[in-house]
């Protein structure tokens, strides 16, 4: 039997939606296709919440986080605190086929990314260098040599509204019927070195189960993380509940941790069920996100559906 291929992702997935729908349309493996639109994300020194360019953590170092996760057999691999690799993307998948590990973090997994031929490299570019300056002592004024000492404090104090969130996530379903998500990002700007967010844990920013559906999620990942929220989602699928109600039921259970955020709190979930129905669902106040199957010849874009959180501030 031969599935309706279909691809979906966040807004920023736009630039990389053409490139997986050429492996779907051909007949080729959903996780293949969601590693290729992520790549070149990561590759878009415009897109500041991914791979190249991202924004740095408090010292100044880009730490990257990805994860792809097959549902055809639930296998995944994830990377977090990656530096000097620009595509986490394909370290995690990398991860997911050849070691019997499913996540790597900070010095491992550069090392893994070196030892598969992955090119090493500065992330950080002129302009996301000049942001993060501006942007701390903006905050921090003159407290910039002060960084080698205790950053907890300071981390609370760098938090910026602004910069704290940023993903790209991507689903698909290829004409097998199988199904994967995949996510990346540079994480929280001004984090703690280390800070690792939803997007490496599986069950918080990423599932993918052939039997339900795949999602993967943006935002703030310590709510997400706390939550549980992807897996929420599936286990609702599961349960019979709609795609559209299962993922307003999931974000809405998050309201009690995401208070505790008022000003920085906000979710975006992507999903697609084994029928390859799609959504997209959101706390901002406004967010697009884009899809491609057959007889589109360009992405399609479309506002997600708003999901609201009573006491948080709603920001775009």
């Amino acid at each position: 039997m031969q599935y309706e291929a279909v691809v979906a992702g966040s807004h920023n997935a736009e630039i990389g939606l053409p490139a997986a729908w050429e492996i779907l349309s051909r007949g080729g493996r959903a996780v293949d296709a969601v590693e290729a639109a992520i790549r070149l994300v990561e590759d878009n020194e415009a897109d500041h919440s991914v791979g190249y360019a991202g924004y740095p953590n408090l010292l100044g170092d880009v730490q990257l986080d990805a994860a792809i996760m097959d549902g055809a057999n639930r296998r995944v691999g994830a990377v977090g605190a990656l530096e000097g690799y620009r595509h986490p993307i394909s370290v995690a998948k990398a991860v997911m086929e050849r070691l019997p590990h499913n996540l790597l973090v900070g010095a491992g997994a550069a090392r893994f990314a070196d030892e598969i031929g992955m090119h090493s490299e500065d992330l950080l570019t002129d302009e996301t260098r000049r942001i993060w300056k501006d942007g701390i002592d903006g905050r921090l004024p003159g407290k910039l040599e002060l960084f080698r000492g205790p950053l907890a404090q300071l981390t609370a104090l760098a938090a910026d509204p602004e910069h704290v969130k940023g993903t790209v996530n991507v689903v698909a379903r290829d004409k097998n019927g199988d199904l994967a998500a995949g996510v990346s990002t540079s994480g929280w700007a001004w984090k703690h070195p280390g800070r690792v967010g939803d997007s490496p844990v599986v069950g918080a920013g990423i599932y993918a189960d052939n039997r339900y559906g795949a999602a993967g999620c943006t935002g703030l990942g310590e709510i997400s993380i706390r939550g549980g929220l992807v897996r929420d989602l599936i286990s609702r699928l599961a349960a019979g509940v709609p795609l559209r109600e299962a993922g307003d039921q999931a974000i809405s259970d998050l309201l009690p941790i995401a208070l505790e955020f008022p000003q920085t709190a906000v979710m975006n979930m992507v999903a697609i069920t084994r029928e390859g129905e799609v959504a997209s669902l959101t706390t901002s106040s406004e967010l697009a996100w884009v899809s491609m199957r057959e007889g589109d010849d360009a992405p399609v874009r479309a506002l997600s559906i708003p999901v609201r959180w009573p006491g948080v501030e709603v920001g775009r």
